[in-house]
C-alpha cells in the first residue's frame, strides 16, 4: 500500500499525506456486520468529561469483527477487502463455504480470491491461517493474538502490527511483542499468521487540524500557556514551565512515571518495553 500525496492548493494540503485507497474492493454489503456505536464524547453518565479532548467526530459504523476466529475446518474465501473508519488497516470479508460471512483484519498480502482457515490442530503456514499457538513453528511471524482461550484477539491488531513467537515452554509460549517485550501466553490460544496490513499507515502526515477533528479529536492546550489555577504548569512572565517536572493538570508526573498496577500477569513478562 503506498502512500499518496495531494495537489497543494491550501498551505495545509502541502504537506498532508494518505493511504491509497486502491486496494479497496468494495463498500459494505452485508448490513448484520455493521453496528451503530453510541458516542459519548468523552462524557460519562453525569454529562461531564472524564476524558479529555474527544467529541463525536464524523459519523460512522462499527464492522463487527470476527477476533475469535472459531470457524474451525471451514474454508473461506476473500470476497472483498473495504474500509474500515474505527481501524488503521483494512479490513476483509470471507464467505465460507457453509454460507457464513464474516470480517477478518486484513494480514498483509492477502487479495480477494484467496482462501484461508482456522483450525484447532496444525495448518498450512500462510498469511491468513488462524491456529492454536502450540501448532505454530518457532520464528513464526502472528498477529491477533488471544491472551485468554476463547477470549479473542487482543495483542498486534493495528496496522503493520506482528509479534514473533520465540519458543515453547510447557503449556506456554514465549512471544516478543511490538514493543520489544518478551512475555509467556498459553499455547493453547489462537493466533493468525503473517502481519496486519496497511503497514504505512505510520508514515501518513495528518496534515490539518480539521483531520483530527473527523477524528473525534479535539484541540489541546498547552498547561505553560494557562493560568496557575488551572494548571501546574501555568502563570508566570513569559515562557515557562514553573521550574518542575512535566505534569498532568491534577499534579501527577507524565514523563517516565510508572502508573502500571501489579497485576497476576505480571510473572508472565520475561522482559519489559524497549528502554525500561
Amino acid at each position: 500500500m503506498a502512500i499518496k500525496s495531494y495537489r497543494p492548493y491550501t498551505p495545509s494540503r502541502r504537506y498532508m499525506t494518505g493511504l491509497d485507497s486502491s486496494d479497496i474492493t468494495s463498500k459494505p454489503t452485508v448490513p448484520g456486520l455493521l453496528k451503530k456505536l453510541p458516542r459519548s464524547a468523552g462524557r460519562n453518565h453525569h454529562g461531564r468529561i472524564t476524558s479529555r479532548h474527544r467529541e463525536a467526530g464524523a459519523k460512522k459504523q462499527y464492522r463487527i469483527i470476527d477476533f475469535k476466529r472459531q470457524k474451525f475446518g471451514i474454508e473461506g474465501t476473500i470476497s472483498t477487502i473495504e474500509y474500515d473508519p474505527y481501524r488503521n488497516c483494512r479490513i476483509s470479508l470471507v464467505t465460507y463455504t457453509d454460507g457464513d460471512k464474516r470480517y477478518i483484519i486484513q494480514p498483509s498480502g492477502i487479495k480477494v480470491g484467496d482462501k484461508i482457515q482456522a483450525d484447532e490442530s496444525g495448518l498450512d503456514i500462510k498469511p491468513g491461517n488462524a491456529m492454536k499457538m502450540k501448532n505454530i513453528p518457532i520464528g513464526t511471524i502472528i498477529h491477533n493474538i488471544e491472551m485468554k482461550p476463547g477470549k479473542g484477539a487482543q495483542i498486534a491488531r493495528s496496522a503493520g502490527g506482528y509479534a514473533q513467537l520465540m519458543g515453547k515452554e510447557e503449556k506456554y509460549v514465549v512471544l516478543r511483542l511490538p514493543s520489544g517485550e518478551m512475555r509467556q501466553i498459553l499455547s493453547e490460544c489462537m493466533a493468525t499468521i503473517g502481519t496486519v496490513g496497511s503497514e504505512d499507515w505510520a508514515n501518513v502526515v495528518i496534515g490539518k487540524a480539521g483531520r483530527n477533528r473527523h477524528r473525534g479529536i479535539r484541540p489541546q492546550t498547552r498547561g505553560s500557556a494557562m493560568n496557575p489555577i488551572d494548571h501546574p504548569h501555568g502563570g508566570g512572565e513569559g515562557k515557562t514551565n514553573g521550574s518542575r517536572h512535566p505534569v498532568s493538570p491534577w499534579g501527577m508526573p507524565t514523563k517516565g512515571y510508572k502508573t502500571r498496577r501489579k497485576k497476576a500477569s505480571d510473572k508472565l513478562i520475561i522482559s519489559r518495553k524497549k528502554g525500561r
